[in-house]
């Protein structure tokens, strides 16, 4: 007797268990699994209100509506940089709400490791508990510096920055970043990942008479890019370029600094687009 018992409190367990999860449903999703340290790490949450009516998810003083937990592989809990703040968020029933958050911007991962991420959504009153997610594993990697250049703040005496220009090989292709350091702290302000790079043709970095660095890069056997990247870590612009006549394109240095691209044909991939669809359109007209 007291057997059938235990089963039967195990059973209506499992069935509010299954209950509660098919009022909220939680998940994430990452874009790839392998990041260089310092650079962003989006990860997008999505949850949706199976709960049988609209819902209202807020926070309060003690915890957020939506938890997002990073543990090493170890299971060691990150400490969190702060409590953010999501707001106040309404979703109607059987509709889904998606977000994409930095992890990078929620916890400090400045150094190489391995992690896992999920998150726990908290109802109105609901403190400890809540829906949790699937979990996600992703790795921060060290990069191998290609270029470094430190420079001094404008108009802050004794402030510096250091240009890198990393390069990460993640198993299949090599990957280049343009970061920027903060000389005192040494932590990275901002890291962009650029792409792919063929590393048989040589990137080439220099910098202008305004302190922004360029990079120019091979992506793919007829196409390189021109990044610019600003001193406070801010990108500027990207650029695609071909082969202009006889040489590969190059970083041309006036006299008063200026930099530019020499020996290219700029390349703009929608103005390409849009000419092959003007091609097409003629092509399809009635021939008489």
């Amino acid at each position: 007797m007291t057997g059938i018992r235990l089963l039967f409190s195990l059973f209506l367990l499992g069935l509010c268990v299954t209950t509660a999860r098919a009022q909220v449903e939680v998940s994430l999703k990452m874009g790839r699994n392998n990041y260089v340290s310092g650079e962003s790490v989006p990860v997008a949450v999505t949850v949706t209100n199976r709960s049988g009516q609209d819902l209202v998810f807020q926070g309060n003083s003690r915890v957020g509506w939506l938890e997002v937990v990073v543990n090493t592989l170890s299971g060691n809990p990150l400490t969190p940089l702060g409590q953010p703040s999501f707001g106040t968020v309404k979703i109607p029933l059987n509709q889904a709400m998606s977000r994409t958050l930095d992890l990078a911007q929620l916890y400090s991962l400045q150094t190489s490791g391995n992690f896992s991420v999920y998150a726990i959504v908290h109802l109105p009153g609901q403190n400890s508990q809540g829906f949790g997610s699937n979990r996600l594993t992703f790795n921060m990697n060290s990069a191998r510096p290609y270029w470094t250049q430190k420079v001094g703040v404008n108009n802050k005496p004794g402030q510096s920055r250091e240009f890198r220009v990393l390069e990460f090989n993640n198993g299949s292709k090599t990957m280049l970043y343009a970061q920027v350091i903060d000389s005192r702290t040494g932590g990275a302000m901002r890291t962009h990942p650029l792409g792919e790079v063929l590393m048989f043709r040589k990137p080439s970095v220099t910098l202008d008479n305004r302190q922004v660095m360029h990079i120019l890069y091979l992506m793919s056997p007829e196409m390189w890019g021109h990044v610019r990247v600003a001193a406070d870590g801010q990108l500027l612009g990207r650029e695609l370029h071909k082969r202009g006549a006889g040489s590969d394109p190059v970083l041309l240095t006036s006299r008063d600094g200026i930099v530019q691209v020499g020996n290219s044909i700029p390349y703009d991939p929608k103005a390409e687009a849009e000419a092959r669809g003007k091609m097409r359109k003629a092509s399809d007209r009635p021939t008489f």
